[in-house]
């Protein structure tokens, strides 16, 4: 991991208040400023030292007692400091620290930066606004920009007369200035660390606040999108009730604002008060949108609400905790949906989520999901797969195997005792120890300090059941003997039981049946296999009493095998065919990524039996639920029917399938519509490609932009992706959109070498426009280029155009491009092989 020098700042004041004002100007992309800090100065010095960069220092005093001490300044860009120094030494004690500054409202979508909309009349409209995580809040006001500095800010904004302005608090004074413009003074806000303080300036409204248990909640909005705002009021109301309730704690400050932002870097951000999202994840229409949307947006207003508590009640005392920040309120945002909508069965679709971080941690270049952080580039490294899903994934673990309410008791006592406070890891497995009698540090230990995941197996011998695991990796000449504390979960007698492996290897002798599934629930991060295979023998009288996450369980674990090369590809494709006729969503997304496995390998001689043989697969399960949704459908079962069409007009190229998505692309069932897309953009030409564009330009809905904007990627010939690409670089494209375009683009097996050549051509432009922790998503797409002169050539270009803020990740899709490669070598020959003389002989 990395090894630069310690960017903390040394300890020469501790911030106790914050007192900022800050006047944006909205015309010309700039603000000016002023922040009281009262410090406590542990000793006495005529140096102090804070963050800033990207700001103009106009003045500077420093206050003890009744004296007033001139300071001199200087800013250090390249360490983000702004070195204080007076002429006497300042005595240890309290004093005051004021600094007057001016910036720039930037477009790189961190710091005080600027978001543009336009409006009906076709003028273009400003907001500034704020993403002070990790380190950027130093480019706004001077402050000692760490975690665990944490202090009270009073903010005051002075803004154009007609303009919303709205920061952590409710405002508690207004007034109209001379000039014009009006000043709002903020309530103070609880102790709480830089990096949570946001403010939204501009020509926005808000709803109308509803009372939720006496905290006041409110959406906020560019003007017409008001009609837009019911859902997230109310998947927002139920978390702040439920999580109020879980934690056994009051939302901790005076006001709930979530704040739909056009132009953001990351999904949301958890500012306390004030909630910023990208507009797809807070304005929806349930009636247009599809359950995943639906669900999407509302697990990640879960997601943020749920770190009022977990990470600004309570905040890890530097950017290494940043995993169990994000991990805890993963694994809270999937708890609360599944309290908000059980029928979605939300857990079940976390294995989806946990499946890929499946596949980022069998590769060498894993990584701890706690590593030590130094520089501000290792903290935007850390918001990643691994921190997110595989630490949420070992924290549902943890949970299942001390029990629920044991769990939130822990979590419950770790609040209470650290609210107000800074914190490590340690100190929620502590609290858990104390509650639940069990050795949480211990079990916890493998799983958080070293990456990588085990395979578990199970065999019978004459002394009982044994079960052994061993490190999985995706290139089984990677693995090593590493072995992990592991909570196995099977039925015996149809009774669950736990049993926990500490060692490589252990033998159950009272057992003497071998259980269908180690991993009962699915709650357990690890592979698994029976009797030495992943699929057994007995495969109908197995899955026919196995559950949904069971099935799903055996089909992702024969993938992740197959890619391993531990299965044949051909005996992967035959294990996949006894799945015909399942009627589950979630195996049927597993079964989908698998046939999309298989066919991007499978050479284009062969690709008309492939196709057919996934026809074969998928039809059943769509006849049985019909083409058409009926009354009677839930949002799974109409999930589940978008699936299979997608299935089946994709891969499959079914003739019918692709001529009756052609005329669904307004169907009323979203689900449906969307899958129609899928099919139209995989076949479409020109006409198809100006049609979707069209729709893309003139959505009146941020998810109906979002999915035919995303479509666009897929038209499988060149004119269409240097259309799209031309979007990117004319600004057409947002940049907060254009690398998650760019890594689907990638993927198109017709263009993807295509999409490769503009990315080489126009890196430097691409780098500097795009948010930085956008660029390691961007090339997630180079593990499609699979062939052996795309692998020489993306890793010659990357060796020499490093992406600092994400090299880990990086790494990680470079590894995995090697493995896809060489997948592609081994596979495709033998199931040419299988699917002709399989044809032959028919």
């Amino acid at each position: 991991m990395p090894t630069s020098t310690d960017a903390r700042l040394p300890v020469t004041a501790l911030p106790q208040a914050y007192r900022l004002t800050l006047s944006p100007d909205l015309t010309w992309f700039t603000f000016t400023g002023t922040v009281e800090i009262d410090v406590e100065i542990p000793e006495p010095t005529d140096t102090l030292i804070c963050n800033a960069i990207d700001l103009e220092i106009n003045n500077a005093q420093i206050r003890v007692a009744d004296t007033t001490h001139r300071v001199q300044t200087s800013l250090d860009p390249d360490q983000q400091r702004l070195t204080l120094r007076t002429n006497a030494a300042l005595s240890a004690g309290p004093a005051t620290v004021t600094i007057d500054f001016a910036g720039t409202l930037n477009d790189q979508l961190h710091g005080f930066y600027r978001s543009t909309y336009t409006d009906r009349d076709g003028t273009e409209q400003v907001i500034a606004t704020t993403q002070f995580q990790s380190t950027d809040a130093r480019r706004c006001f001077p402050c000692w920009d760490e975690p665990a500095y944490k202090a009270t800010f009073t903010t005051s904004l002075v803004v154009d007369a007609d303009h919303l302005a709205i920061s952590n608090t409710k405002p508690h004074n207004e007034y109209l200035l001379d000039d014009g413009r009006r000043r709002i003074d903020f309530a103070p806000t609880m102790p709480m660390s830089t990096y949570l303080v946001a403010f939204v300036v501009g020509p926005l409204e808000a709803t109308e606040p509803i009372d939720v248990d006496g905290v006041p909640l409110r959406i906020v909005h560019r003007p017409g999108q008001g009609h837009l705002t019911e859902f997230a009021c109310d998947v927002a109301a139920h978390a702040l009730r439920w999580f109020s309730n879980y934690y056994g704690i009051p939302y901790p400050s005076d006001k709930v604002d979530l704040v739909a932002i056009p132009d953001f870097a990351f999904g949301a951000m958890e500012n306390l008060g004030c909630v910023t999202f990208r507009e797809v994840l807070l304005l929806i229409d349930p009636e247009e949108a599809s359950q995943p949307e639906c669900q999407r947006a509302a697990d990640v207003i879960n997601h943020e609400l749920a770190h009022m508590w977990f990470g600004d009640l309570v905040t890890m005392a530097w950017w290494e905790g940043i995993w169990l920040n994000e991990a805890f309120a993963t694994f809270m945002e999937v708890s609360c949906t599944n309290a908000y909508r059980p029928d979605w069965k939300v857990w079940e679709s976390f294995a989806r989520a946990r499946s890929a971080a499946f596949d980022v941690d069998a590769l060498h270049h894993t990584r701890p999901i706690e590593y030590p952080v130094i520089t501000p580039a290792d903290a935007e490294g850390m918001f990643d797969l691994l921190t997110y899903e595989k630490g949420a994934a070992v924290v549902r673990m943890l949970e299942q195997f001390l029990g629920e309410d044991v769990f939130r008791d822990g979590v419950r006592s770790y609040l209470n005792r650290h609210a107000y406070a800074n914190t490590k890891t340690s100190d929620l497995w502590d609290a858990l120890e104390e509650v639940s009698n069990q050795p949480v540090r211990a079990l916890m230990h493998d799983w958080i300090y070293q990456g990588g995941h085990p395979i578990v197996a199970a065999s019978l011998t004459p002394d009982g059941l044994r079960i052994e695991q061993r490190h999985f990796t995706l290139d089984p000449e990677a693995a090593d003997g590493r072995y992990w504390s592991v909570p196995i979960r099977f039925t015996r007698d149809d009774v669950a039981q736990t049993f926990l492996l500490t060692e490589k290897s252990a033998v159950l002798p009272e057992v003497a049946t071998l259980p269908r599934s180690l991993n009962v629930g699915g709650t357990g991060f690890f592979r698994s296999a029976i009797d030495g295979r992943t699929f057994p023998a007995n495969a109908s009288q197995i899955l026919a009493q196995s559950s949904p996450t069971e099935r799903h369980s055996i089909v992702d674990d024969l993938w992740a095998l197959t890619v391993a090369g531990e299965v044949t590809a051909v005996d992967c494709l035959l294990s996949l065919e006894t799945f015909r006729g399942d009627d589950d969503l979630n195996v049927w997304q597993a079964l989908s990524t698998a046939l999309h496995g298989l066919d991007r390998v499978t050479p284009a001689d062969a690709h008309p039996a492939f196709a057919g043989r996934t026809v074969a697969l998928a039809r059943p399960s769509l006849q049985a639920i019909g083409n058409e949704p009926t009354a009677t459908d839930d949002d799974r079962t109409r999930e589940l029917r978008a699936t299979l069409v997608r299935l089946l007009g994709t891969i499959g190229s079914d003739p019918d399938m692709i001529e009756q998505c052609r005329g669904h692309l307004d169907h009323p069932d979203p689900s449906l519509a969307a899958a129609a897309l899928a099919v139209v953009a995989h076949h479409g030409g020109t006409a198809e490609f100006a049609t979707v564009w069209d729709r893309w330009r003139e959505a009146t809905d941020p998810q109906s932009e979002q999915r035919h904007l995303r479509s666009l990627a897929d038209f499988r010939y060149r004119e269409a992706a240097d259309q799209l690409t031309a979007a990117i670089l004319g600004g057409t494209i947002r940049s907060q959109d254009g690398p998650y375009v760019l890594a689907r683009a990638l993927t198109n097996r017709s263009t993807g070498a295509h999409i490769w050549d503009f990315i080489e051509t126009n890196w430097t432009e691409l780098t500097q426009r795009f948010p930085s922790n956008s660029i390691a998503r961007m090339l997630s797409g180079i593990t499609a280029l699979d062939t052996e002169p795309l692998l020489e050539r993306v890793g010659t270009f990357l060796d020499a155009n490093s992406v600092p803020q994400a090299g880990k990740q990086v790494l990680q899709h470079r590894e995995r491009h090697v493995i896809n490669t060489r997948f592609r070598t081994n596979a495709g020959p033998m199931l040419s092989d299988h699917l002709r003389s399989a044809e032959h002989s028919a």
